[in-house]
Order: structure tokens, then sequence, then C-alpha cells
């Protein structure tokens, strides 16, 4: 990788990116592809701050729709799911030499440091690789809000929301061949198509500190360190 455009980037990477494609749980091989290149990454000269989801275990929205699970309690069983995913993202990333941080917003101290700002920073700037997982550590908002916070609070240049597919699109282009990417956006324009890449709420947070997103697919080789040099790939979303 040349050099990089971004000093300091968080990376939102989904419960799904930790499997394979349409399943559960946990894939080695897919947790290992991204640990390579993070540590790359980190190797280049930038700080990396990674928030994870955790639909690859539940999803509490959904569990509640479902049953009789209120969706405060679904919402709290999901930042749990990302502790899970944080905990086999930071192994792994350390079996393969790449100092490593977790972080949460709900305390468990035997596994994870609380989130406390200026501990972050300290890491990143030691060069260690973090990892924000228990979400916002409140219900009813998603981790692309935590994303959007956590850049917003440790000032990073960039957020980069990874995704299974190449960018942002007129419609799903799983599921519509006609589908159009689009290049570059607005948050407005994000905001006023209700285009679904984000939550509103996390478009808006990214809009108010002036943090521009990229998302691009995760599955693509090479990806990530294309992003943090700066190449034009996925969709920008910008003012």
């Amino acid at each position: 990788m040349g050099q990089p455009k971004y000093r300091r980037v968080i990376l939102k990477i989904s419960g799904e990116g930790l499997c394979k494609p349409g399943g559960m749980g946990l894939d080695q091989e897919e947790i290992s592809r991204i640990a390579l290149a993070a540590k790359a990454v980190v190797a280049g000269g930038t700080q990396l701050g990674i928030v994870v989801g955790g639909g690859n275990f539940i999803r509490g929205q959904v569990l509640s729709q479902a049953g009789h699970v209120r969706r405060a309690t679904g919402d709290y069983m999901g930042m749990l799911a990302t502790c899970i995913n944080a905990l086999a993202l930071q192994d792994t990333l350390e079996d393969l030499g790449a100092p490593t941080r977790v972080l949460t917003a709900i305390e468990m101290r035997q596994i994870a440091e609380p989130f406390i700002r200026r501990r972050a920073v300290r890491h990143l700037e030691k060069g260690r690789i973090v990892i924000l997982a228990g979400g916002t550590g409140n219900p009813y908002f998603t981790t692309d809000t935590c994303a959007a916070l956590r850049a917003s609070e440790l000032e990073a240049e960039v957020l980069m929301k990874a995704t299974k597919v190449d960018g942002v699109f007129t419609a799903d282009p799983v599921k519509d061949p006609t589908a159009r990417k689009f290049d570059r956006l607005t948050y407005q324009e994000v905001l006023e198509k209700q285009l679904g890449v984000m939550d509103l709420t996390a478009i808006s947070m990214c809009m108010a500190s002036r943090i521009p997103i990229v998302v691009f697919n995760l599955k693509k080789e090479g990806n990530i360190a294309r992003v943090i040099a700066g190449e034009t790939i996925g969709t920008t979303i910008t003012s």
C-alpha cells in the first residue's frame, strides 16, 4: 500500500462480515482475512478503530417483533453479540502480531476495557488496533450510529462502511440487476432519498461532524487498503 490518505479511520464491519455469505455465527477464514487487512493498514501508518456489529448472532429489533422479548432487551442481547465478535477478532489480530484492545460501551472488566475516549485515543496513538464493541451502550441505536458516534468522538478523518455490495445503489443490486451505483452522494441526498445504506441518525451525525463516509465491498480482496490509500472505489458520501 502506498502513502495512506487518512491518518485515523473508523471501519464499521457488520456481524455478517465475520461469517460466510448467508451464514450465521463466526467463520475463521473470513475473520482472518479481515485481520490481515487491518494489520496491513496499521503497518502503513494509519490509526484504525473497528466497530463491529452483531447481526451474525442476533438482531434485537427482529427478535422483538417475533415474540415476547422486548425491544430494549433484544438490543442489549445484540450488544453482547458484538462483544463475542470483538473477542474473536482481537485474538485473531494478536495471533498475527497486531497489538489490539477491545473497548466496550457496556462494562465487562473480565474481557475488555470500558470505552473511555482519551484511553481509546492513546491506544490509537500507540499503534494499537482498537475494537469498539457494545454499540453505544443504549437500546434503540444501531451499530452504524455507534460508528458515527465513535468517529466523531475520536476525530476520525473518514468512516469506512464495509458492506457486501460495491457501494450505494438506487435499489438492491442483488434483487434488481438494473440498479445503478452512485459514485458520490451528499449527506442530504442520502437523507432525502432514504437510501438505507446507514440509518438516518448515523448519516445526520456524520453530516454534523463533517466526516466523510465511504461505502465499499468488504468481500473484495484489497478494498480496505484501497480506501485508506484514497482510491476511488465504492460510494463516497460528503457535503
